[in-house]
């Protein structure tokens, strides 16, 4: 069996918890540079995670608030495809990936670290990303800051309607 040891999301798990759902917060702020949203669609929004896996892990959220998927519309669910795909489209281009993670997490089980409020994740990966840093010093590699793989991805046109 292979573990996937994530240390660096102590942070998120152990750190001070928003009073009501940060997803839908986020959604509300009109600060997206800030808070790393690259593009708004109808239904979901597509934003970086701030404790991500690897550099460039986006999830495309639906403005709903709900802890699972088979409750969201049809409408919801295609938009959250496309935007997927939008997803997959631009880290190509900016990060020249060599695979991708996609999926969700439904419930604490599952691995959800936020449960009460469904999303997709899409992480590019890399062969080698996964190094011994996080077992042995208990430090992740993200080899670029967060603000510049948002500028990235952003010029690689994310946010651009071509839909």
């Amino acid at each position: 069996m292979t573990h996937l040891w994530t240390p660096w999301r102590m942070g998120f798990i152990l750190g001070e918890k928003p009073p009501r759902c940060i997803f839908c917060q986020k959604s509300t702020e009109n600060r997206d540079r800030e808070n790393l949203i690259l593009y708004r669609g109808k239904h979901n929004y597509i934003i970086m995670n701030l404790y991500p896996y690897t550099n460039g892990h986006l999830m495309v959220i639906p403005y709903v608030h709900t802890p699972t998927m088979e409750v969201l519309s049809p409408e919801i669910i295609q938009e959250m495809m496309l935007l997927v795909n939008r997803c997959l489209c631009a880290a190509r281009k900016a990060m020249a990936p060599q695979g991708f993670n996609v999926g969700a997490n439904i419930g604490k089980v599952a691995g959800a670290g936020i449960d009460e409020h469904f999303h997709m994740h899409v992480v590019p990966r890399w062969q080698g990303d996964n190094n011994f840093m996080p077992v042995v010093a208990d430090t992740k590699l993200i080899p670029e800051l967060l603000t510049q793989c948002y500028e990235r991805l952003l010029a690689a046109g994310i946010a651009d309607d071509t839909d």
